[in-house]
């Protein structure tokens, strides 16, 4: 007498069915705040090197869609520096990526990262906003979206 392995599928469970709110009843919509962060006045984007150069003793500005504005408790920025090399082996040039960053207090960058910047600041480099916390009301924290911004 052999025995032979049976596979069977078994069916899919069914999904719970969502409730949604009750609007209509209560009179009160379930909305959530979008924030829109920028800096300066400027949204994530590609800008010319000089514009860049002005942009560095701006703040970061968040705002929720209202256009209400939010104080900027800190953000992580990380500056990618693009170093041009030569490629021992095939001979031709290249780039590598190094990245520097820090985590500031406030809402703008300190004087000392912003001269740094502008004497190094070349193309094709880029900076990255993370982790910007805002004040929303009293002492709840919130997290707005991050910024990129790619010098040409």
């Amino acid at each position: 007498m052999a025995s032979m392995p049976v596979l069977a599928q078994t069916a899919k469970p069914k999904k719970p069915a969502v409730k949604k709110p009750a609007t209509a009843a209560t009179g009160k919509t379930t909305t959530t705040t979008r924030f829109r962060s920028t800096w300066g006045i400027f949204l994530p984007d590609t800008l010319p090197r000089p514009e860049i150069i002005k942009l560095l003793d701006s703040p970061l500005v968040v705002r929720d869609e209202k256009n209400n504005k939010y104080p900027v408790v800190s953000f992580q920025f990380t500056y990618e520096r693009k170093e041009p090399y030569l490629n021992d082996t095939t001979g031709k040039p290249g780039f590598y990526s190094e990245f520097v960053g820090d985590d500031f207090k406030g809402d703008r960058l300190p004087a000392i990262w912003v001269e740094r910047i502008k004497e190094m600041l070349e193309r094709n480099e880029v900076f990255y906003f993370d982790n910007i916390i805002i004040n929303y009301t009293g002492d709840k924290l919130y997290r707005a979206p991050k910024l990129r911004f790619d010098v040409r």
